[in-house]
């Protein structure tokens, strides 16, 4: 779950109260990284506080896990709040560390804040190239990312960090934020290497051998392939 779980702030009452009788339901299957929704409520505290030690230390909600042959980086992109998001901040070692000590995995990467999106009144966000590139030097395969929550799912073919299409060894990136927001807005200009775009049907991104986006009832709106791990 790429952040911002539901609206307006991440409140302790909301997380009860709607949160959890919905997807709070999965469990310990909800992975999920914190979004600047979060972050309205006194330091994501109401959010570290459901999820406990589910996300790792709660002062940095940054962790990983593995599934299957997968390793899963969970990263936060709200960088004033966890010392930055440099390569050489805290989060920046912590990360290169963490995949360092797994090479043997499809590494997958999950935040909040995209950095290639082609979604109306936002655009590329260069703070975040820092994690693309420690994830890109370690052969990670896949970046889910949210923040577009006014009704916006894209895919973007393999890229490098500075969005050079890279189909041997870049990465690609989904943007999904077709969670729920009653809001619409459309796309700009399309970004360089952005592959499938749709603002029509709210739905959830399926990974599983190979991607899928299931669409609401009564929508039509599909996006799926496979492609193999680096």
């Amino acid at each position: 779950m790429a952040g911002d779980l539901f609206y307006p702030d991440g409140s302790a009452a909301d997380f009860v109260n709607c949160y959890g009788p919905t997807w709070g339901r999965l469990g310990a299957r909800k992975r999920p990284a914190p979004g600047n929704h979060e972050y309205h409520q006194d330091g994501a505290s109401a959010y570290a506080r459901y999820f406990g030690d589910q996300t790792g230390d709660p002062t940095r909600a940054y962790y990983s896990y593995d599934l299957g042959q997968w390793h899963i980086v969970a990263l936060n992109s709200e960088c004033e709040a966890v010392g930055g998001c440099t390569e050489n901040s805290p989060q920046g070692q912590w990360s290169k560390q963490d995949l360092a000590q797994h090479p043997n995995g499809c590494p997958l990467a999950c935040w909040h804040k995209p950095q290639f999106r082609s979604g109306a009144n936002t655009g590329n966000d260069p703070g975040m190239r820092p994690f693309w590139q420690i994830l890109y030097t370690a052969g990670a395969d896949v970046v889910v990312n949210g923040h577009d929550h006014d009704h916006d799912y894209e895919r973007f073919a393999p890229q490098a960090p500075d969005g050079i299409a890279d189909p041997v060894h870049g990465i690609r990136e989904f943007v999904v934020g077709t969670g729920g927001k009653n809001s619409h807005r459309i796309f700009s200009t399309p970004k360089p290497n952005s592959e499938s775009r749709n603002v029509a049907a709210f739905g959830v991104l399926k990974l599983t051998l190979r991607r899928e986006f299931v669409p609401e009832a009564g929508h039509n709106y599909s996006d799926s392939g496979s492609d193999v791990c680096h």
